[in-house]
């Protein structure tokens, strides 16, 4: 937990994600990423040189088989805020609109609620679960699929909501956040999406671990090449 610490540490200061009163909310999912992000954000209000307080949010999605007992202890023993919102997202997804590229509109509707539920509860800043290996999954999937360079940014303002997206996990592998959750014996849920470990995202992860394998450096080198947004600004004109 501690290189995660520092990640955390490193990414909030290097883009100025948190400021003194901050309401953060994080957007818990159950999944490994979003649970290490909590836990990161409440072991660093001990020594962060800025005071926040700290939410979580989750979102069913109308799909059996999600107890959130686990994270509602979890959440309970570190005495943060859990709030919990029912909806039907998956089920209009799958069964109502059977669209042909799920996570997408999913992912849509997640931010949605997501943003509306940081409106009601004085949330000023949304901190969601992304890491460096995302980032660079995300970048080759708008190449292959969307046929532009593009990925998401550590901070994002949406002017509309009057809401600012973090992500403070973005130094950090997902190889180190699977090492933390094991060690602290971190409270992950199983995802009941039927879409789970068969989407575009996970053949990509495929991909680029293959890629790794013969150029053991290369996704340090993406991701030094992505803090160069001159790089990426060039090709976006």
């Amino acid at each position: 937990m501690k290189k995660i610490l520092g990640c955390v540490k490193k990414a909030v200061s290097d883009f100025s994600m948190i400021q003194d009163g901050d309401v953060v909310g994080v957007g818990v999912s159950g999944g490994k990423d979003s649970t290490t992000l909590l836990y990161a954000l409440k072991l660093f209000q001990n020594f962060s040189p800025v005071k926040y307080e700290l939410k979580a949010f989750t979102l069913t999605l109308g799909f059996d088989d999600f107890d959130l007992t686990p994270l509602k202890k979890f959440c309970h023993d570190l005495k943060i805020p859990y709030i919990i919102q029912p909806t039907q997202i998956g089920k209009v997804v799958f069964e109502e609109r059977k669209d042909k590229n799920p996570c997408a509109m999913c992912a849509r509707m997640r931010r949605g609620r997501l943003h509306t539920l940081c409106k009601k509860y004085g949330v000023t800043k949304l901190a969601l679960g992304h890491h460096g290996d995302d980032a660079v999954e995300t970048l080759f999937l708008s190449m292959f699929y969307e046929s532009r360079i593009s990925t998401f940014d550590p901070v994002t303002f949406l002017d509309r909501k009057n809401l600012t997206m973090i992500r403070p996990l973005i130094y950090a592998s997902e190889k180190d956040i699977i090492s933390a959750v094991n060690k602290h014996h971190l409270p992950v849920v199983k995802s009941p999406c039927p879409a789970n470990g068969k989407t575009q995202r996970q053949y990509m992860k495929n991909l680029l671990e293959q890629i790794y394998k013969d150029i053991p450096n290369g996704k340090d080198r993406i991701i030094t090449a992505l803090k160069n947004k001159e790089q990426l600004n060039i090709w976006s004109k």
